[in-house]
């Protein structure tokens, strides 16, 4: 089974929308590994984002994604990255259509809900950084 590690951004748990996004993932059929709610620090940020971090814009991504605590979710199913990817949307919301999450509930490039894993190797790091063995349930 193929696993997806997705991260519900501040603006999510601010606009109460998690239990919203969580069903859409389950009425798609994804099956929940994981789950926790932590806050980033710089170390944790920095890791993660490490291919923008170098970027202009990065400390006004370190700001967001540290300013409130956030829910880590695993998700498994077949083709899950990309079948999440599809339920997102764009990383830009405001390029989203209706009907996908981003679409429906994000604002921009960086208020949009969620992040997802873009691929198997990526999926394996970020549930790797952020969980330990035993959070994870077989599935």
């Amino acid at each position: 089974m193929e696993k997806t590690l997705i991260i519900l951004k501040p603006d999510c748990l601010e606009a109460g929308r998690v239990g919203t996004v969580v069903a859409r993932f389950e009425e798609a059929g994804f099956a929940l590994l994981g789950a926790k709610m932590m806050e980033l620090d710089a170390d944790l940020l920095r890791e993660h984002y490490a291919h923008i971090a170098d970027k202009p814009f990065f400390p006004e991504v370190e700001e967001f994604m540290g300013s409130r605590p956030v829910l880590f979710l695993i998700l498994g199913g077949e083709g899950v990255i990309q079948r999440v990817r599809d339920l997102l949307g764009p990383t830009d919301s405001r390029k989203a259509e209706a009907g996908t999450i981003r679409g429906d509930y994000g604002t921009d490039q960086m208020r949009n809900i969620a992040h997802a894993s873009d691929s198997p190797e990526a999926a394996d790091a970020e549930i790797d950084r952020f969980f330990r063995a035993d959070e994870v349930m077989a599935g």
